[in-house]
């Protein structure tokens, strides 16, 4: 390597002022060596306006060692007291790379009393920012496609000197991403000190590094989930012609024919090739009811079919939605090996029904008709907000709250359909988060049962209502909302998100088009009382001592009981008790 007359060595033979130095040359290659109980020091001082660049191509630290003991540390600046920017140490599974913002870098290695040669190879160069701004041809980027190819800079020209370039790359879930190397000719050496391609198993260089190649090869990578990362570093000399490759997403779940899945803007439709290919298929030959919508081909075939795009058609029937698209054939000439092409074409079909999401595919070959089904949901959410503006919510769960706060709850219908709107049709609240008894209904049929509930008229895709916090008898510490929406098309006037408040008890036949449950929780009351809730010391002994189960809980209790023997009405205490189950709720009363 034609740096060697540039490295600097230490170790266990050398003097101790040589264990670490100031360094202060344009750039330098070192070989570091040490030994047992060693505590060495390196600063690099910049030139001005320029940014300092440290890299550890290759290091071996004592592995049985841990990274308390032994480790290497980088500063941002002039000293150990400076800013740490990392610490590296044998368990690290990457190449370390460090860039100072200060006039100063330093590194400190510190090692064990073990005995075992440590060795680590770093160098260093000078760079400004305005050439690292400036474009270079190739050098890194994002990819985001299911396939895509890159180069290193000037390839098939050698590569600049003291590159460094980063290629993120990101697919869909459910996707995992094989690169391969169609050509790679970079400065050969035995741990790709100088040279190399760094492979991480992730969206960045802080993820599993998977490899550290170099030379003349050609290796294929896999990642693990739907993101990699590629790294190309060089040094000052022997620059070759860089590398090529190519990636492409590959489905990573196993699929034996095809699956439907709908969400609430898309339906997914995923078709084996081998499939295809048992009937004399391929993807080429495959268009939506839009040809223009074309599908996403890996090693399987992924069409992501809109609900308001690509020809799908939406049809309005009794409490019901439906969006259905039709996959087909695309006229081509008649092969020579099929004697008859047969008429191929898969019915993708989501019908929102009153209480789930049927996803229904119908695949036709001359008149043989095969069926999947599986269930699934709109996307509903619930949020409390801090005020009726419904802007800022309230921190994550578990929700602390005052006594007699106002709660302000929106429910949200994830969907880009402008023409379904959201009701709330029943919320309750309860300890337990399965929501078995005992129950508190703060709204029923579209009606206020709270005298603190008040519900905010039709508003879109958003169901909003607010209460006041209110206390369990008992000791029970905690409450779970749940709310009922229905789906209504915006268009019907006559549908049951639009008739709002329905108290009569017989059966309710004006239309809606689906229903969805939201859950939210826990909501607990805060320890110490808000010194704004409006109660003073004796107001709320009174209200703490007037809600133990001990007073009206029992009062009621035997009032009921009076009643019942009163009028041989066993089936009223029978209810009441499965109703209550020993707990109670009451509303805080205005204070």
């Amino acid at each position: 390597h034609s740096s060697a007359g540039k490295y600097l060595v230490w170790g266990q033979n050398t003097e101790k002022s040589k264990c670490g130095d100031k360094l202060e040359n344009l750039n330098r290659t070192l070989i570091i060596n040490l030994y047992a109980d060693e505590n060495c020091t390196w600063t690099i001082v910049r030139p001005e306006n320029k940014t300092i660049r440290l890299i550890f191509s290759h290091f071996q630290l004592d592995p049985n060692a841990s990274c308390e003991t032994e480790n290497i540390q980088i500063y941002d600046g002039a000293s150990v007291d400076s800013r740490l920017l990392g610490k590296v140490c044998s368990k690290s599974d990457y190449v370390p790379v460090f860039e100072s913002t200060s006039n100063s870098l330093t590194f400190q290695i510190i090692t064990s009393a073990s005995i075992f040669q440590r060795t680590a190879f770093a160098f260093y160069y000078y760079f400004s920012q305005e050439s690292r701004n400036t474009a270079v041809p190739n050098c890194g980027g994002y990819f985001d496609a299911l396939t895509g190819s890159l180069v290193s800079p000037n390839y098939p020209e050698a590569h600049p000197e003291f590159t460094y370039c980063v290629w993120h790359i990101q697919v869909e879930k459910n996707y995992k991403i094989e690169v391969a190397f169609e050509e790679i000719f970079l400065e050969l050496d035995d741990n790709c000190k100088f040279d190399f391609l760094a492979i991480y198993d992730g969206p960045s260089t802080d993820s599993g590094l998977i490899g550290q190649v170099c030379g003349l090869i050609k290796p294929m990578f896999t990642s693990s989930s739907n993101a990699l990362t590629i790294v190309l570093s060089t040094d000052d000399a022997n620059s070759y012609r860089g590398f090529s490759a190519s990636y492409k997403a590959v489905y990573a779940e196993e699929v034996n024919t095809t699956s439907l899945t709908c969400s609430s803007d898309k339906m997914v439709v995923i078709l084996n090739k081998s499939y295809l290919e048992s009937l004399h298929y391929n993807e080429d030959n495959l268009q939506l009811n839009d040809p223009t919508c074309k599908p996403r081909v890996s090693n399987v075939i992924e069409f992501s079919i809109p609900l308001h795009g690509c020809g799908t058609i939406k049809k309005v029937e009794e409490h019901a939605i439906t969006y259905t698209n039709i996959i087909t054939i695309a006229d081509s000439p008649p092969s020579e090996i099929i004697t008859r092409q047969k008429h191929l074409q898969i019915i993708v079909k989501c019908e929102m029904e009153s209480n789930s999401t049927v996803e229904i595919m119908y695949v036709t070959e001359d008149n043989i008709v095969q069926n999947e089904s599986a269930s699934g949901r709109y996307n509903v959410s619930m949020a409390l907000f801090e005020s009726n503006a419904f802007v800022t919510p309230l921190p994550h769960s578990p929700y602390d709250v005052d006594l007699n706060q106002t709660l302000f709850v929106q429910v949200t219908l994830h969907t880009p359909d402008p023409n379904l709107v959201v009701f709330l049709d029943t919320c309750t609240a309860s300890p337990s988060s399965d929501f078995g008894l005992p129950i508190y209904d703060l709204i029923r049929s579209g009606c206020e049962k709270d005298n603190t509930s008040k519900i905010y008229p039709l508003l879109g895709h958003y169901g909003r209502f607010q209460f006041n916090a209110f206390k369990f008898l008992g000791t029970l510490g905690s409450v779970y909302l749940q709310c009922q929406v229905l789906i209504c098309d915006s268009n019907d006037s006559q549908s049951r998100c639009n008739r709002g408040c329905v108290t009569r008890q017989k059966r309710d036949i004006s239309s809606y088009r689906w229903k969805a449950d939201s859950v939210i929780g826990p909501i607990r009351l805060k320890r110490t009382p808000n010194p704004g809730s409006g109660l003073d010391g004796e107001e709320r002994e009174d209200l703490e001592t007037r809600y133990q189960p001990g007073n009206s809980f029992h009062l009621l209790s035997f009032a009921v009981l009076a009643l019942n023997v009163a009028i041989g009405a066993g089936m009223v205490m029978r209810h009441y008790v499965n109703r209550r189950k020993g707990y109670g709720y009451q509303k805080l009363q205005d204070c």
